[in-house]
Protein backbone atom coordinates (compact mmCIF):
# COMPACT_ATOMS: atom_id res chain seq x y z
CA UNK A 1 0.00 0.00 0.00
CA UNK A 2 1.43 3.38 -0.87
CA UNK A 3 1.77 6.55 1.43
CA UNK A 4 -1.19 7.87 -0.43
CA UNK A 5 -3.42 5.06 0.13
CA UNK A 6 -2.58 5.32 3.77
CA UNK A 7 -3.25 8.60 4.23
CA UNK A 8 -6.66 8.65 2.29
CA UNK A 9 -7.49 5.84 4.15
CA UNK A 10 -6.65 7.83 7.20
CA UNK A 11 -8.55 11.24 6.24
CA UNK A 12 -11.30 9.57 5.24
CA UNK A 13 -11.97 8.26 8.65
CA UNK A 14 -11.62 12.24 9.84
CA UNK A 15 -13.63 13.66 7.02
CA UNK A 16 -16.51 10.89 8.00
CA UNK A 17 -16.68 11.40 11.61
CA UNK A 18 -16.89 15.69 10.62
CA UNK A 19 -19.88 15.07 8.31
CA UNK A 20 -21.61 12.81 10.57
CA UNK A 21 -21.23 15.26 14.07
CA UNK A 22 -23.09 18.33 11.26
CA UNK A 23 -25.45 15.81 9.69
CA UNK A 24 -26.82 14.71 13.22
CA UNK A 25 -27.51 18.09 14.10
CA UNK A 26 -28.96 19.24 10.94
CA UNK A 27 -31.22 22.22 11.81
CA UNK A 28 -28.46 23.84 13.98
CA UNK A 29 -26.41 23.57 10.76
CA UNK A 30 -28.58 25.28 8.39
CA UNK A 31 -29.31 28.21 10.53
CA UNK A 32 -25.91 28.68 11.04
CA UNK A 33 -25.67 29.05 7.00
CA UNK A 34 -28.40 30.96 7.11
CA UNK A 35 -26.95 33.44 9.73
CA UNK A 36 -23.56 33.50 8.06
CA UNK A 37 -24.89 34.04 4.33
CA UNK A 38 -27.64 36.83 5.74
CA UNK A 39 -24.54 38.21 7.63
CA UNK A 40 -22.05 37.97 4.70
CA UNK A 41 -24.50 39.76 2.14
CA UNK A 42 -26.80 42.20 4.36
CA UNK A 43 -24.65 45.44 2.39
CA UNK A 44 -25.30 44.30 -1.00
CA UNK A 45 -27.94 45.52 -3.23
CA UNK A 46 -30.07 42.35 -2.85
CA UNK A 47 -29.32 41.96 1.07
CA UNK A 48 -30.37 46.18 1.27
CA UNK A 49 -33.68 45.41 -1.13
CA UNK A 50 -34.61 42.59 1.32
CA UNK A 51 -33.69 43.75 4.69
CA UNK A 52 -31.24 41.40 5.28
CA UNK A 53 -30.36 44.07 8.24
CA UNK A 54 -33.38 43.05 10.16
CA UNK A 55 -33.41 39.38 9.22
CA UNK A 56 -33.06 37.71 12.63
CA UNK A 57 -34.69 33.92 11.52
CA UNK A 58 -35.93 31.58 9.20
CA UNK A 59 -39.44 33.34 9.80
CA UNK A 60 -37.73 37.01 8.57
CA UNK A 61 -36.22 35.34 5.66
CA UNK A 62 -39.49 34.26 4.42
CA UNK A 63 -41.26 37.54 4.98
CA UNK A 64 -38.43 38.98 3.33
CA UNK A 65 -37.95 37.16 0.44
CA UNK A 66 -40.10 35.52 -2.27
CA UNK A 67 -39.24 32.58 -4.58
CA UNK A 68 -37.80 33.36 -7.69
CA UNK A 69 -36.86 31.39 -11.00
CA UNK A 70 -33.75 32.95 -12.75
CA UNK A 71 -36.02 35.26 -14.57
CA UNK A 72 -36.91 36.82 -11.40
CA UNK A 73 -33.06 37.01 -10.26
CA UNK A 74 -32.41 38.00 -13.84
CA UNK A 75 -32.57 41.97 -13.17
CA UNK A 76 -29.89 41.45 -10.55
CA UNK A 77 -27.87 39.46 -12.78
CA UNK A 78 -28.22 41.46 -15.76
CA UNK A 79 -26.52 44.22 -13.22
CA UNK A 80 -23.35 41.77 -11.89
CA UNK A 81 -22.93 40.47 -16.02
CA UNK A 82 -22.89 44.37 -16.90
CA UNK A 83 -19.61 44.60 -14.58
CA UNK A 84 -21.57 45.90 -11.14
CA UNK A 85 -19.95 44.83 -7.50
CA UNK A 86 -21.93 43.74 -4.89
CA UNK A 87 -25.27 43.11 -6.23
CA UNK A 88 -25.80 39.46 -5.18
CA UNK A 89 -22.93 38.53 -3.84
CA UNK A 90 -19.89 40.72 -2.20
CA UNK A 91 -17.82 41.60 -5.08
CA UNK A 92 -17.79 39.82 -8.26
CA UNK A 93 -18.32 36.41 -9.20
CA UNK A 94 -15.54 34.47 -10.12
CA UNK A 95 -16.86 32.74 -13.07
CA UNK A 96 -20.60 32.59 -14.67
CA UNK A 97 -21.46 29.02 -14.98
CA UNK A 98 -23.45 28.94 -18.13
CA UNK A 99 -26.01 26.60 -18.92
CA UNK A 100 -29.53 26.47 -20.71
CA UNK A 101 -33.25 26.83 -19.75
CA UNK A 102 -36.55 25.64 -21.12
CA UNK A 103 -37.64 29.35 -20.77
CA UNK A 104 -35.08 31.85 -20.06
CA UNK A 105 -32.57 30.17 -23.09
CA UNK A 106 -29.10 30.92 -21.62
CA UNK A 107 -28.30 31.31 -18.25
CA UNK A 108 -25.38 32.67 -16.31
CA UNK A 109 -25.00 31.39 -13.03
CA UNK A 110 -22.80 33.26 -10.83
CA UNK A 111 -19.58 30.96 -9.26
CA UNK A 112 -18.16 33.14 -6.17
CA UNK A 113 -15.16 32.71 -4.42
CA UNK A 114 -16.84 31.51 -1.61
CA UNK A 115 -19.31 28.93 -3.60
CA UNK A 116 -16.22 27.60 -6.07
CA UNK A 117 -14.41 25.08 -2.93
CA UNK A 118 -18.43 23.82 -2.44
CA UNK A 119 -18.66 21.81 -6.06
CA UNK A 120 -15.10 20.02 -5.82
CA UNK A 121 -15.94 19.45 -1.87
CA UNK A 122 -18.79 17.28 -2.42
CA UNK A 123 -16.97 14.96 -4.32
CA UNK A 124 -14.29 14.61 -2.41
CA UNK A 125 -16.74 14.06 0.47
CA UNK A 126 -18.20 11.06 -1.84
CA UNK A 127 -14.70 9.49 -2.31
CA UNK A 128 -13.92 9.45 1.19
CA UNK A 129 -17.09 7.80 2.45
CA UNK A 130 -16.54 5.32 -0.50
CA UNK A 131 -12.78 4.79 0.78
CA UNK A 132 -14.25 4.36 4.67
CA UNK A 133 -16.77 1.77 3.80
CA UNK A 134 -14.93 -0.39 1.23
CA UNK A 135 -11.46 0.15 2.35
CA UNK A 136 -10.39 0.39 -1.67
CA UNK A 137 -7.65 2.47 -2.14
CA UNK A 138 -5.89 0.88 -5.02
CA UNK A 139 -7.62 3.35 -7.87
CA UNK A 140 -5.63 6.53 -6.00
CA UNK A 141 -2.20 5.43 -8.14
CA UNK A 142 -4.50 4.54 -11.38
CA UNK A 143 -5.34 6.74 -13.94
CA UNK A 144 -8.92 9.30 -13.99
CA UNK A 145 -10.83 10.12 -16.66
CA UNK A 146 -13.52 12.81 -15.91
CA UNK A 147 -15.87 13.34 -19.73
CA UNK A 148 -16.36 16.99 -19.26
CA UNK A 149 -17.32 19.97 -21.51
CA UNK A 150 -14.26 22.25 -23.11
CA UNK A 151 -11.66 24.03 -20.07
CA UNK A 152 -12.30 27.22 -22.73
CA UNK A 153 -13.63 29.90 -21.06
CA UNK A 154 -14.44 33.71 -22.39
CA UNK A 155 -14.72 36.65 -20.54
CA UNK A 156 -17.21 38.76 -20.10
CA UNK A 157 -16.86 42.36 -18.29
CA UNK A 158 -13.28 40.18 -17.03
CA UNK A 159 -15.62 37.22 -15.50
CA UNK A 160 -14.70 33.99 -16.95
CA UNK A 161 -17.34 32.19 -18.13
CA UNK A 162 -17.92 28.54 -19.42
CA UNK A 163 -19.31 25.01 -18.75
CA UNK A 164 -19.65 24.37 -15.25
CA UNK A 165 -17.66 20.87 -15.93
CA UNK A 166 -15.16 22.94 -18.21
CA UNK A 167 -14.72 25.95 -14.99
CA UNK A 168 -14.17 22.82 -12.67
CA UNK A 169 -11.35 21.57 -14.61
CA UNK A 170 -9.73 24.71 -13.79
CA UNK A 171 -9.66 24.25 -10.28
CA UNK A 172 -8.85 20.66 -9.75
CA UNK A 173 -6.39 19.89 -7.19
CA UNK A 174 -2.49 19.93 -8.43
CA UNK A 175 -2.19 16.64 -6.56
CA UNK A 176 -4.48 15.02 -8.59
CA UNK A 177 -3.67 15.97 -12.27
CA UNK A 178 -0.73 14.00 -13.00
CA UNK A 179 -3.44 11.33 -12.77
CA UNK A 180 -6.58 12.90 -14.41
CA UNK A 181 -7.09 12.42 -18.35
CA UNK A 182 -7.64 13.63 -20.82
CA UNK A 183 -4.80 16.15 -21.84
CA UNK A 184 -5.67 19.66 -21.65
CA UNK A 185 -5.51 19.67 -25.75
CA UNK A 186 -8.05 16.62 -26.14
CA UNK A 187 -10.27 18.36 -23.38
CA UNK A 188 -10.15 21.45 -25.25
CA UNK A 189 -11.94 19.87 -28.87
CA UNK A 190 -15.71 21.39 -28.83
CA UNK A 191 -16.87 19.05 -31.06
CA UNK A 192 -18.24 16.05 -29.21
CA UNK A 193 -17.62 13.02 -31.61
CA UNK A 194 -14.19 13.75 -32.64
CA UNK A 195 -13.55 14.35 -28.99
CA UNK A 196 -14.30 11.08 -27.77
CA UNK A 197 -12.63 9.90 -30.53
CA UNK A 198 -9.41 11.27 -29.55
CA UNK A 199 -9.71 10.66 -25.86
CA UNK A 200 -10.50 7.03 -26.47
CA UNK A 201 -6.81 7.33 -28.77
CA UNK A 202 -5.34 8.97 -26.16
CA UNK A 203 -6.52 6.60 -22.81
CA UNK A 204 -6.46 3.26 -24.51
CA UNK A 205 -3.30 2.49 -23.18
CA UNK A 206 -3.36 3.71 -19.99
CA UNK A 207 -4.09 2.02 -16.75
CA UNK A 208 -7.97 3.18 -16.11
CA UNK A 209 -9.40 2.99 -12.57
CA UNK A 210 -12.31 5.20 -12.79
CA UNK A 211 -14.34 6.59 -15.36
CA UNK A 212 -17.13 9.89 -14.54
CA UNK A 213 -19.64 11.59 -16.43
CA UNK A 214 -23.26 11.55 -17.19
CA UNK A 215 -24.16 7.94 -18.12
CA UNK A 216 -25.24 8.31 -21.78
CA UNK A 217 -21.77 10.29 -23.02
CA UNK A 218 -19.72 7.99 -21.02
CA UNK A 219 -21.52 4.97 -22.44
CA UNK A 220 -20.92 6.45 -26.35
CA UNK A 221 -16.89 6.13 -24.88
CA UNK A 222 -16.95 2.93 -23.61
CA UNK A 223 -18.24 1.82 -27.32
CA UNK A 224 -15.69 4.25 -29.11
CA UNK A 225 -12.94 2.21 -27.07
CA UNK A 226 -13.74 -1.56 -27.86
CA UNK A 227 -13.87 -0.41 -31.21
CA UNK A 228 -10.56 1.67 -31.18
CA UNK A 229 -9.46 -1.40 -29.18
CA UNK A 230 -10.85 -3.99 -31.37
CA UNK A 231 -12.24 -5.94 -28.10
CA UNK A 232 -14.94 -7.43 -27.08
CA UNK A 233 -15.39 -5.73 -23.52
CA UNK A 234 -13.97 -2.90 -21.98
CA UNK A 235 -11.88 -4.81 -19.13
CA UNK A 236 -9.92 -6.20 -21.15
CA UNK A 237 -8.65 -3.24 -22.21
CA UNK A 238 -8.68 -1.65 -18.30
CA UNK A 239 -8.55 -4.14 -16.05
CA UNK A 240 -8.55 -2.08 -13.15
CA UNK A 241 -11.82 -0.20 -14.17
CA UNK A 242 -14.04 -0.44 -11.19
CA UNK A 243 -15.49 2.40 -9.96
CA UNK A 244 -18.01 4.76 -12.25
CA UNK A 245 -18.71 8.45 -10.75
CA UNK A 246 -21.98 9.76 -12.18
CA UNK A 247 -24.61 12.36 -12.06
CA UNK A 248 -27.04 14.36 -14.11
CA UNK A 249 -29.11 11.55 -14.91
CA UNK A 250 -30.51 8.08 -13.12
CA UNK A 251 -27.98 5.42 -14.44
CA UNK A 252 -30.47 2.71 -13.56
CA UNK A 253 -31.70 2.44 -17.28
CA UNK A 254 -28.14 2.34 -18.63
CA UNK A 255 -26.88 -0.12 -16.03
CA UNK A 256 -27.87 -3.29 -17.79
CA UNK A 257 -26.25 -1.80 -20.76
CA UNK A 258 -23.10 -0.47 -19.15
CA UNK A 259 -22.30 -4.46 -17.38
CA UNK A 260 -22.50 -5.83 -21.25
CA UNK A 261 -20.16 -3.06 -22.66
CA UNK A 262 -17.80 -3.56 -19.34
CA UNK A 263 -18.27 -7.11 -19.29
CA UNK A 264 -18.22 -7.36 -15.30
CA UNK A 265 -20.08 -5.30 -12.36
CA UNK A 266 -18.42 -2.50 -10.82
CA UNK A 267 -19.29 -0.18 -8.37
CA UNK A 268 -20.42 3.40 -8.35
CA UNK A 269 -21.12 6.70 -6.93
CA UNK A 270 -23.49 9.33 -8.08
CA UNK A 271 -23.24 13.14 -7.23
CA UNK A 272 -25.73 15.85 -7.42
CA UNK A 273 -24.22 18.58 -9.11
CA UNK A 274 -25.63 21.99 -10.96
CA UNK A 275 -24.25 24.75 -11.88
CA UNK A 276 -26.18 26.38 -8.45
CA UNK A 277 -24.35 24.25 -6.04
CA UNK A 278 -23.33 20.48 -4.93
CA UNK A 279 -26.35 19.29 -3.61
CA UNK A 280 -26.34 16.12 -2.29
CA UNK A 281 -24.11 12.85 -3.33
CA UNK A 282 -24.23 8.89 -2.54
CA UNK A 283 -22.44 8.46 1.40
CA UNK A 284 -22.93 4.23 1.32
CA UNK A 285 -22.29 1.80 -1.41
CA UNK A 286 -24.99 -0.49 0.71
CA UNK A 287 -28.03 2.14 0.89
CA UNK A 288 -30.42 4.27 -1.43
CA UNK A 289 -30.08 7.97 -1.51
CA UNK A 290 -28.20 10.64 -1.54
CA UNK A 291 -26.68 13.02 1.59
CA UNK A 292 -27.86 16.27 1.14
CA UNK A 293 -24.91 18.86 2.02
CA UNK A 294 -26.42 20.93 4.58
CA UNK A 295 -22.86 22.29 5.54
CA UNK A 296 -21.47 23.56 2.47
CA UNK A 297 -22.50 27.07 2.26
CA UNK A 298 -26.55 26.54 0.83
CA UNK A 299 -29.11 26.96 3.07
CA UNK A 300 -32.50 24.38 1.42
CA UNK A 301 -36.05 25.00 1.04
CA UNK A 302 -38.24 22.72 0.05
CA UNK A 303 -42.10 23.76 -1.50
CA UNK A 304 -44.45 20.79 -2.19
CA UNK A 305 -45.01 20.31 -5.89
CA UNK A 306 -49.17 20.72 -5.17
CA UNK A 307 -48.18 24.44 -3.71
CA UNK A 308 -46.01 25.43 -6.33
CA UNK A 309 -48.65 26.97 -8.64
CA UNK A 310 -49.84 29.15 -5.59
CA UNK A 311 -48.93 32.73 -4.64
CA UNK A 312 -47.52 32.01 -1.54
CA UNK A 313 -46.36 28.47 -1.34
CA UNK A 314 -45.62 27.05 1.73
CA UNK A 315 -41.70 26.44 2.18
CA UNK A 316 -40.01 24.05 4.23
CA UNK A 317 -36.72 23.82 5.84
CA UNK A 318 -35.19 20.97 7.06
CA UNK A 319 -37.32 20.74 10.29
CA UNK A 320 -40.80 20.54 8.75
CA UNK A 321 -39.89 17.71 5.63
CA UNK A 322 -41.48 14.57 5.51
CA UNK A 323 -40.13 11.26 3.53
CA UNK A 324 -42.01 10.54 0.49
CA UNK A 325 -43.08 13.77 -0.54
CA UNK A 326 -42.17 15.75 -3.57
CA UNK A 327 -40.19 18.96 -3.33
CA UNK A 328 -39.07 21.31 -5.81
CA UNK A 329 -35.62 22.22 -4.59
CA UNK A 330 -35.00 26.02 -3.36
CA UNK A 331 -31.94 27.26 -2.29
CA UNK A 332 -29.55 30.51 -1.28
CA UNK A 333 -26.18 30.18 -1.19
CA UNK A 334 -22.84 32.22 -1.14
CA UNK A 335 -22.86 32.46 -4.69
CA UNK A 336 -25.64 34.85 -4.47
CA UNK A 337 -28.60 32.99 -5.24
CA UNK A 338 -31.64 33.53 -3.28
CA UNK A 339 -35.03 31.77 -2.75
CA UNK A 340 -34.03 30.34 -6.17
CA UNK A 341 -36.01 28.05 -7.81
CA UNK A 342 -33.84 25.25 -9.16
CA UNK A 343 -36.02 23.53 -11.20
CA UNK A 344 -35.39 20.28 -9.49
CA UNK A 345 -37.80 17.74 -7.93
CA UNK A 346 -36.66 15.78 -4.71
CA UNK A 347 -38.20 13.20 -2.16
CA UNK A 348 -36.65 12.72 1.13
CA UNK A 349 -35.95 8.71 1.64
CA UNK A 350 -34.41 9.41 5.39
CA UNK A 351 -34.66 12.29 7.42
CA UNK A 352 -31.87 10.93 10.09
CA UNK A 353 -29.91 11.89 8.21
CA UNK A 354 -30.78 13.82 5.34
CA UNK A 355 -31.02 12.08 2.04
CA UNK A 356 -33.43 12.42 -0.72
CA UNK A 357 -33.25 10.59 -4.40
CA UNK A 358 -33.76 13.08 -7.52
CA UNK A 359 -37.16 12.56 -9.08
CA UNK A 360 -37.21 14.72 -11.92
CA UNK A 361 -37.13 18.58 -12.56
CA UNK A 362 -40.67 20.63 -12.56
CA UNK A 363 -41.41 21.63 -15.92
CA UNK A 364 -40.62 17.73 -16.89
CA UNK A 365 -44.20 15.92 -16.65
CA UNK A 366 -46.59 14.22 -18.92
CA UNK A 367 -50.51 15.98 -17.42
CA UNK A 368 -52.01 15.86 -20.84
CA UNK A 369 -54.50 13.69 -19.48
CA UNK A 370 -53.93 14.92 -15.50
CA UNK A 371 -52.55 12.35 -14.24
CA UNK A 372 -48.95 13.88 -14.01
CA UNK A 373 -46.62 11.35 -14.13
CA UNK A 374 -42.52 12.41 -13.43
CA UNK A 375 -39.30 11.36 -14.00
CA UNK A 376 -38.93 8.84 -11.43
CA UNK A 377 -41.96 7.12 -11.88
CA UNK A 378 -41.22 6.38 -15.69
CA UNK A 379 -37.70 5.36 -14.61
CA UNK A 380 -38.62 3.61 -11.61
CA UNK A 381 -41.50 1.01 -14.01
CA UNK A 382 -38.39 0.48 -16.80
CA UNK A 383 -36.28 -0.23 -13.95
CA UNK A 384 -38.44 -2.73 -12.72
CA UNK A 385 -39.63 -3.88 -16.09
CA UNK A 386 -35.75 -4.74 -17.00
CA UNK A 387 -35.66 -7.19 -14.40
CA UNK A 388 -38.10 -9.51 -16.37
CA UNK A 389 -35.98 -9.01 -20.05
CA UNK A 390 -33.00 -9.32 -21.79
CA UNK A 391 -33.58 -5.97 -23.17
CA UNK A 392 -30.55 -3.40 -22.55
CA UNK A 393 -31.55 0.54 -23.47
CA UNK A 394 -29.37 3.21 -24.76
CA UNK A 395 -31.97 5.80 -24.46
CA UNK A 396 -35.35 6.43 -24.28
CA UNK A 397 -38.26 9.25 -23.67
CA UNK A 398 -41.67 9.67 -22.88
CA UNK A 399 -45.09 11.65 -24.97
CA UNK A 400 -48.55 11.65 -24.99
CA UNK A 401 -50.48 10.50 -28.09
CA UNK A 402 -53.23 12.82 -27.56
CA UNK A 403 -55.15 12.32 -30.99
CA UNK A 404 -54.40 9.01 -32.32
CA UNK A 405 -56.08 8.23 -35.85
CA UNK A 406 -57.59 5.20 -34.38
CA UNK A 407 -58.53 4.28 -30.77
CA UNK A 408 -57.96 5.91 -27.42
CA UNK A 409 -54.95 8.10 -26.82
CA UNK A 410 -51.67 6.59 -24.60
CA UNK A 411 -48.39 7.23 -23.79
CA UNK A 412 -45.52 6.97 -25.82
CA UNK A 413 -42.26 5.51 -25.34
CA UNK A 414 -39.52 5.64 -27.39
CA UNK A 415 -36.97 3.36 -26.84
CA UNK A 416 -33.09 3.14 -28.84
CA UNK A 417 -32.55 -0.57 -27.67
CA UNK A 418 -29.03 -1.65 -27.83
CA UNK A 419 -30.22 -4.84 -29.84
CA UNK A 420 -33.35 -4.71 -31.63
CA UNK A 421 -35.94 -6.58 -30.00
CA UNK A 422 -39.11 -8.69 -31.51
CA UNK A 423 -42.43 -7.55 -32.00
CA UNK A 424 -43.34 -10.01 -29.05
CA UNK A 425 -40.21 -8.95 -26.90
CA UNK A 426 -41.15 -5.20 -27.15
CA UNK A 427 -45.14 -6.41 -26.50
CA UNK A 428 -44.07 -8.25 -23.57
CA UNK A 429 -41.60 -4.95 -22.56
CA UNK A 430 -44.86 -2.23 -22.99
CA UNK A 431 -47.53 -4.70 -20.68
CA UNK A 432 -44.69 -4.80 -17.99
CA UNK A 433 -43.80 -1.14 -18.13
CA UNK A 434 -47.63 -0.16 -17.96
CA UNK A 435 -48.08 -2.56 -14.94
CA UNK A 436 -45.15 -1.10 -13.15
CA UNK A 437 -46.20 2.76 -14.34
CA UNK A 438 -49.79 1.88 -12.68
CA UNK A 439 -48.78 0.85 -9.53
CA UNK A 440 -46.57 4.15 -8.99
CA UNK A 441 -49.39 6.67 -10.82
CA UNK A 442 -52.42 6.32 -9.43
CA UNK A 443 -54.07 8.76 -11.69
CA UNK A 444 -52.53 7.10 -14.76
CA UNK A 445 -53.82 3.90 -13.50
CA UNK A 446 -57.17 5.04 -13.16
CA UNK A 447 -57.22 6.84 -16.57
CA UNK A 448 -56.49 3.55 -17.62
CA UNK A 449 -59.17 1.57 -15.89
CA UNK A 450 -61.42 3.95 -16.80
CA UNK A 451 -61.12 3.79 -20.75
CA UNK A 452 -59.44 7.48 -21.05
CA UNK A 453 -56.17 6.00 -21.53
CA UNK A 454 -55.04 3.03 -23.38
CA UNK A 455 -51.91 1.00 -22.22
CA UNK A 456 -48.58 2.88 -23.47
CA UNK A 457 -47.11 2.02 -26.95
CA UNK A 458 -43.63 1.57 -27.72
CA UNK A 459 -42.08 3.20 -30.47
CA UNK A 460 -38.50 1.70 -31.08
CA UNK A 461 -36.02 4.27 -31.97
CA UNK A 462 -33.23 3.61 -34.31
CA UNK A 463 -29.57 3.65 -33.49
CA UNK A 464 -27.64 6.87 -33.44
CA UNK A 465 -31.66 8.59 -33.56
CA UNK A 466 -31.36 10.35 -29.82
CA UNK A 467 -27.39 11.37 -30.55
CA UNK A 468 -28.28 12.98 -33.72
CA UNK A 469 -30.91 14.68 -32.37
CA UNK A 470 -29.03 16.09 -29.50
CA UNK A 471 -26.10 16.93 -32.09
CA UNK A 472 -28.68 18.58 -34.54
CA UNK A 473 -29.91 20.94 -31.09
CA UNK A 474 -26.74 21.61 -30.10
CA UNK A 475 -26.25 19.53 -27.12
CA UNK A 476 -24.60 16.55 -28.06
CA UNK A 477 -22.11 15.68 -25.08
CA UNK A 478 -20.83 17.48 -21.69
CA UNK A 479 -23.58 17.97 -19.43
CA UNK A 480 -26.59 17.71 -21.83
CA UNK A 481 -29.44 14.97 -21.03
CA UNK A 482 -32.71 14.45 -23.54
CA UNK A 483 -35.27 15.22 -21.12
CA UNK A 484 -37.13 12.10 -19.93
CA UNK A 485 -40.61 13.46 -20.49
CA UNK A 486 -42.54 15.86 -22.09
CA UNK A 487 -45.68 17.18 -21.74
CA UNK A 488 -46.44 17.93 -25.83
CA UNK A 489 -44.70 16.01 -28.79
CA UNK A 490 -42.32 18.98 -30.40
CA UNK A 491 -39.17 16.18 -29.13
CA UNK A 492 -40.33 13.36 -30.03
CA UNK A 493 -41.47 15.28 -33.63
CA UNK A 494 -38.07 16.02 -33.84
CA UNK A 495 -36.22 12.56 -33.41
CA UNK A 496 -38.85 11.08 -35.45
CA UNK A 497 -37.03 13.31 -38.33
CA UNK A 498 -33.63 11.50 -37.16
CA UNK A 499 -35.50 8.19 -36.68
CA UNK A 500 -36.77 7.54 -40.94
Amino acid sequence: MTIKEVMARCLSHLYVWRIRKWSRNPLTTQKKVLKNLISKAKDTSFGKDHNFEKIKSYKDFVLNTEIKDYEGLKPYIKRVLSGEKNVLWPGKPMYFAKTSGTTSGVKYIPISKDSMPTHTKGSRDAIFHYIKETGKTAFLNKKVIFLQGSPVLEKINGIKTGRLSGIIAHVTPRYLKANIMPSWETNCIEDWEKKVNEISKETIKEDMAVIGGIPPWVQMYLETLKEVGNKDVVSEIFPNFNLFVYGGVNFDPYKKNFQKLIGKEIDSIEYYPASEGFFAYQNAQKSKGLLLCLNSGIYYEFIELSEMKRKHPIRHNVATVRTGVNYVLIISSSAGLWAYNTGDTIAFISLSPHKIIVTGRYEHFISAFGEHVIGSEVEGALKEAMKFSELSINEFTVAPKINPEEGLPCHEWWIEFDVLPTKKEIGQFAKKLDQYLRIRNAYYKDLIDGKVLKELEIVVVKKDAFKNYMKQIGKLGGQNKLPRLSNDRKIVEEINGQNN
